[in-house]
């Protein structure tokens, strides 16, 4: 095998293994074993062979993406401006408009890189090109740092604030009414939060190898291929469009023309009859059943939690046991009557009224037990009763709060190592600084960051190697950024009535802060995401009990600061991958963050004045709905104003917050296990993702998941280690493809015949389109969603 090794490389002995498919730590590599991982080859032209399968995140990166730049390629041109802002601009205001949407519109990744591209190249030939102008307007061909500069830009922007759900939800369902530079800071508060502590922890989550991010994969795979010597690239781009055409073809009939090809369950077709078949085998459609043994030939469906083409095999072998198990559970639970889950659906995670039959099943009217100021009132609730949950979601809010304090427990047991460096900061020797004022170094401005030898950023990383050609962020600028956001965040929030108290404002900022490391690495090295906003709205709703509003702004500060903060850490390390200047992905970020904000905001004002009775109606239209804001609010007053006495020790279902405590310990057997007999190579199950995958039947589509993995199985098992070759040099570029395709044709469907674009046209009902006489898979209808209503 040929080899061109990177100045400096000195492989990958520091970086621990990702585990992939045999699941082996980087303490078990032999000496023979260590030579191979430092002189894997480097170059990716198409008669390259790679024989080795690349077992450790380091081998990923190193042979997937090209360790090689360019630092004289200029990203700050015209031409990234102008697309940048332009796309960032729509993507914004589509991604705010599906806010009051029935339909969802997703603008993906690869659907953004293309059209970038195109629009890219059309400048290069449009723009004058001589003359002092030409040189400022069009320097020269279109580049890869160019367009990844875009495209930063425009992932920053098209993330919807979850506070501007919060300022819609205050104007439609309490008559509360910001003043626009109020409203707008109050926006940009919760996002630039996430990103001051997102820029701070990149020494732990964005530089080491080992900090994989592996949905970055496919994209900065086609951005170096678009980029690269047309030769060299040909066969990996005729895979890409090849894969990309042929799904946007495809995906017409499993979307649109033939929806039964979305979930082909023989069990249904041949017994159209039982409830039970339908439970067990159903699931084509949302909340229908499990979807055991279904074939599902829609790749959204079946890539909706993740490609299983990038998916590492680790995580998808966890979350395939906790899929399993879960099956199990759920029909044990249903089928014993336990929390009397005969009277309710057998999924849903709506909340039910006591009057619920099994053939009528009755919604909790949530606003029945609100006066005037949407507080909650006992007497009311008196009158009402506590709200049921089905026992799929009790069972799946429990285990999923196993798995959100598991999380924490995995990565300190486990990676302690690995994310260490973001707690230095609570060193003896730190506090030692602060009480010694003569050592305080108050002209943080003047503090520059340590410039690494390319041989020690090679050691963390071998892109990070080669990002020392360039001059860093200095930390303190997020710093800035963290503290502004504060001071703005509170101010707005106290202006704008969220009535919550200034102590639990700095309660939620402080646990979105300590909690990030953890949940952020865990996506970063095994590409799993959890979602916590049912801690935080606990949380709020335990601190500031009896304020829906309140809970809101708890849930905004604690969560959507969060999640902001991990979808910053994975564009830092999209940055890092190709090679993009820091402080140029410094400068897309916030200036893509501020057209989000500003888009949001201007659409939703506009949307909220002109649709606020359909907004408030519970069905809407075909056009317009405000489910999304109506649930949001919903979710408010459950937790905030029934939190203690749903999920308490104490409440209704005590086990939802018991579970907490569960997930504390949960890795702890499995690690102690692990350190007497290693051979049992326990290391490999992470409970964490297991308990969390056992909540992914709680409501959905779920008649993709056995062709997921075994697509996944087929990807990073199979191909990795018996066809290397074209595992390195396709599987990523493929995925893009299918990816790029298939969201294509999404978003031409969703606005030409879906009713985003003002009509629905539905295709004529036929045997490959169901719909109109039942389920799509023909699995029998269950009888208590016929009578299924609202309490009044």
């Amino acid at each position: 095998m040929s080899s061109r090794k990177a100045p400096g490389d000195k492989g990958g002995g520091a970086i621990e293994l990702i585990e992939y498919a045999e699941g082996k730590g980087s303490d078990s590599l032999s000496d023979a074993e260590k030579l191979e991982t430092e002189s894997r080859t480097l170059s990716h032209d198409d008669d390259k062979t790679y024989n080795k399968p690349p077992d450790t995140a380091r081998d990923l990166v190193s042979e997937v993406l090209m360790v090689d730049d360019d630092p004289s390629l200029n990203p700050w041109t015209f031409r990234t401006w102008f697309v940048g802002i332009g796309i960032s601009v729509f993507a914004s205001i589509i991604t705010s408009i599906n806010t009051f949407k029935p339909q969802a519109v997703h603008i993906h990744t690869v659907f953004v890189v293309v059209i970038a591209y195109l629009m890219g190249l059309a400048l290069a030939v449009i723009l004058p090109s001589r003359g002092r102008i030409g040189k400022i307007l069009n320097p020269g061909p279109f580049h890869k740092k160019e367009h990844a500069a875009i495209i930063v830009m425009v992932a920053a922007a098209s993330s919807t604030p979850e506070a501007m759900h919060v300022v819609a939800v205050q104007r439609l369902f309490y008559d509360i009414e910001i003043s626009p530079p109020i409203a707008f800071f109050l926006i940009l508060s919760t996002q630039m939060l996430g990103f001051g502590v997102a820029g701070l922890l990149r020494k732990t989550l964005v530089y080491p190898a080992k900090m994989l991010y592996p949905a970055n994969l496919p994209t900065a795979s086609l951005l170096e291929n678009l980029h690269r010597d047309r030769a060299a690239t040909a066969k990996r781009m005729r895979i890409f469009y090849i894969s990309c055409g042929t799904l946007f073809v495809w995906q017409l009939f499993p979307q649109y023309i033939m929806p039964l090809l979305a979930g082909i369950s023989i069990f249904c077709l041949t017994n159209q009859k039982s409830l039970f078949v339908t439970n067990l085998f159903g699931g084509s459609m949302a909340n229908e059943g499990l979807g055991v043994l279904s074939i599902s030939l829609d790749w959204t469906m079946i890539n909706s939690g993740g490609s299983p083409l990038w998916m590492p095999f680790q995580t998808q072998v966890n979350t395939m046991l906790g899929y399993i198990l879960s099956i199990g559970i759920f029909m044990g639970l249903f089928y014993s009557n336990a929390w009397n889950a005969r009277k309710f659906p057998f999924l849903s995670p709506l909340m039910f009224s006591d009057k619920s039959t099994p053939t009528k099943y009755v919604v909790y009217n949530q606003t029945a037990i609100l006066d005037k100021n949407y507080r909650v009132q006992e007497h009311l609730l008196n009158v009402q009763g506590l709200p049921n949950l089905t026992s799929s979601h009790a069972f799946a809010m429990s285990i999923r709060n196993i798995g959100i304090t598991a999380s924490v427990a995995h990565m300190m047991l486990w990676h302690w190592e690995d994310i260490k460096s973001a707690f230095a900061f609570l060193s003896a020797s730190s506090f030692a600084t602060l009480l010694k004022p003569k050592q305080w170094n108050l002209k943080f401005w003047q503090h520059k960051p340590t410039k690494l030898t390319r041989e020690e950023a090679d050691a963390i990383c071998p892109h990070y190697g080669l990002m020392q050609a360039y001059d860093e962020v200095p930390g303190w600028w997020f710093g800035l950024i963290w503290v502004f956001s504060v001071v703005v965040g509170l101010t707005t929030s106290t202006i704008a009535g969220s009535t919550l108290p200034w102590w639990a404002f700095f309660v939620a900022i402080a646990v979105s802060a300590a909690s990030l490391t953890f949940f952020a690495a865990l996506t970063a090295m095994y590409g799993f995401s959890l979602m916590v906003q049912p801690i935080i709205q606990a949380l709020g709703g335990v601190l500031v009990p009896q304020k829906p509003i309140a809970n809101l702004y708890f849930s905004t500060f604690g969560f959507n600061s969060l999640y902001q903060a991990k979808l910053m850490l994975k564009d830092l390390k999209l940055g890092q991958y190709v090679h993009l200047p820091p402080r140029c992905t410094f400068v897309m970020q916030i200036f893509g963050t501020v057209i989000g904000c500003l888009c949001s905001y201007l659409m939703m004002m506009k949307i909220t004045t002109e649709k606020r009775d359909i907004l408030l109606a519970i069905q809407g239209t075909n056009v317009w709905s405000g489910q999304m804001l109506q649930s949001a609010n919903s979710a408010a007053i459950g937790w905030g104003g029934l939190g203690a006495k749903m999920y308490s020790p104490v409440g209704k279902y005590p086990f939802v917050s018991i579970a907490f405590f569960v997930g504390m310990v949960a890795p702890l057997p499995f690690w102690l296990i692990h350190k007497v007999a290693p051979k049992l190579r326990l290391d490999y199950w992470n409970t964490a993702i297991i308990t969390s995958a056992m909540a992914i039947l709680d409501h959905g589509t779920h008649s993709a998941l056995l062709v997921h993995y075994a697509t996944g199985f087929f990807s990073q098992l199979y191909l990795r280690k018996y066809r290397t070759n074209w595992f390195i040099k396709y599987n990523y570029v493929l995925s893009a493809g299918l990816d790029g395709g298939a969201a294509f044709i999404s978003f031409l469907l969703t606005f030409t015949v879906f009713g985003a674009g003002g009509k629905v046209v539905p295709f004529p009902p036929y045997w490959g389109n169901n719909f109109q006489k039942g389920n799509y898979d023909y699995c029998m209808k269950d009888p208590g969603l016929g009578s299924h209503k609202k309490a009044h």
